[in-house]
């Protein structure tokens, strides 16, 4: 079978060109490149908090592109700030403008390069002082002295690890949170998941994090009986003495079925570690950049960590990540270490400075806030159906619990709640969502930006759909 296949038999519309892409990509590209989705859309362009398939459907945009475009796609005073911070000028990227320096004549213009390696720009230092600002500015921020750049999220969580570890060639022990995702790659992948996975790594132990006392908006409401948790830390303690490191863990579970834990755990994480000369390590790279409320995540959950890893939002589409902490810590590398190819490329840090003026000089923040309102009451309407049993979540990132139906599992409940959804309403209203997580649960993750009245509409559409199905 075709990874095409189980996509062409349920399609219900008549999407010919979005069937030849996915042909075309079937035969191109392995299916383990991305994870499973119902739909496997076809997205030909999109603007604002819409997607566009190639057979001209609308999508409400419901996951930002897994978290990443905040401020939506294509917005146009953001890429003009990322042209303006690279130099590249309608007047340069004419070729019949002879412009200063421009060299049109043979072909080039004079601009920041888009590689700059084993060299810095001042695009770079700019974009380090204006990220640790932004973090120093807020609660929790005052340990933020340096920044590592990275290329993805995974090799972000890897520098970061390795830091860690090169502190003391004793404490080589890693302790992470059950069920968490921090990458594929190596030390990345080794930190994911739980002691159940393949490609367990020997310096990883894991611990307790409170899924069942956070399933529901309401449980989340409820105090967190810390003793089991503390209990399961001291142990680790007594068995392992002076050889942890560190401790990561994400201020809450996205990979792992968007379970958002209640603030006195991640602080009683901090704790611990202070107490013991433990590195305390956020996984921001899901979190930061507005979603769940603050521009970072930590400030809403009053830790302060010792390094934070970023990426995907800080972006809004441009790959860049980076881990942020105190210089102490980085010293202990030396040459190279943490090098990449693309680490602070200049792209990507256009990319950065633009995004934060974004959010510093216009109301993201402020209206995200109302836009969480409008999604929690939306979503929290879909328990009132049959295929919804919970929903759970903060800011502008939630989880869908799918339960069983009669002769449905959960896991089949909630990949049919993201094709119908993709099918649409009789009005045509359509909603882009990415494929389960955890197997039946479904994150929905918009744009900050989205507008009020439109994400209400599209959330009473995503009602009636849902109410179909049981």
């Amino acid at each position: 079978m075709s990874s095409v296949e189980p996509i062409r038999q349920v399609a219900k519309r008549h999407e010919p060109l979005s069937e030849t892409t996915r042909r075309s990509i079937g035969q191109a590209e392995p299916r383990a490149l991305r994870t499973f989705t119902p739909t496997l859309a076809v997205i030909e362009r999109s603007a604002g908090s819409y997607h566009y398939t190639a057979d001209g459907a609308k999508l409400a945009d419901f996951t930002s592109g897994v978290l990443v475009a905040n401020l939506g796609h294509n917005p146009r005073r953001w890429w003009q700030r990322v042209y303006e911070y690279l130099g590249h000028t309608p007047e340069l990227l004419s070729t019949s403008n002879a412009a200063t320096g421009s060299s049109t004549e043979n072909g080039y213009f004079s601009a920041t390069p888009l590689t700059a390696y084993n060299a810095i720009t001042p695009l770079e230092a700019e974009a380090c002082r204006r990220l640790l600002a932004a973090m120093r500015a807020l609660p929790g921020g005052s340990r933020f002295e340096q920044v590592v750049w990275s290329a993805s999220g995974s090799e972000g969580v890897i520098k970061a690890l390795r830091t860690a570890l090169a502190q003391d060639p004793a404490k080589q022990m890693i302790l992470a949170t059950r069920h968490g995702f921090h990458g594929k790659k190596g030390l990345a992948g080794a930190v994911t998941g739980s002691e159940r996975d393949a490609e367990r790594d020997p310096r990883v132990r894991f611990v307790s994090f409170p899924r069942e006392e956070c399933r529901s908006l309401e449980k989340r409401l409820e105090p967190l009986n810390l003793l089991p948790y503390i209990k399961e830390l001291e142990q680790l303690a007594d068995e392992l003495g002076d050889q942890i490191c560190c401790l990561i863990t994400e201020p809450y579970l996205g990979g792992g079925g968007s379970y958002h834990p209640q603030k006195e755990y991640l602080q009683l994480l901090q704790t611990f570690c202070r107490e013991r000369g433990i590195l305390f390590i956020l996984d921001e790279v899901q979190s930061n950049f507005g979603r769940t409320g603050s521009l970072f995540a930590y400030a809403d959950y009053g830790v302060q960590p010792d390094m934070v890893i970023l990426g995907k939002g800080m972006g809004n589409g441009i790959p860049v990540d980076a881990v942020v902490g105190r210089r102490e810590l980085f010293e202990k590398l030396t040459y190279g270490e943490a090098s990449d190819t693309w680490s602070g490329h200049p792209l990507g840090c256009a990319a950065v400075l633009a995004t934060l003026d974004e959010f510093e000089q216009n109301n993201v923040l402020a209206h995200g806030r109302e836009l969480s309102k409008v999604f929690e009451a939306g979503l929290q309407r879909l328990t009132e159906t049959a295929a919804i049993t919970a929903i759970r979540g903060e800011g502008n990132v939630w989880g869908i619990q799918c339960g069983a139906l009669p002769g449905r599992t959960s896991n089949e409940v909630a990949s049919q709640v993201v094709r119908a959804c993709y099918d649409g309403d009789d009005a045509g209203l359509a909603i882009h969502l990415l494929g389960p997580l955890n197997g039946d649960v479904i994150r929905v993750a918009p744009p900050l930006t989205m507008e009020l009245d439109e994400a209400q509409q599209y959330l009473d559409a995503m009602l009636a759909i849902v109410e179909r199905l049981g």
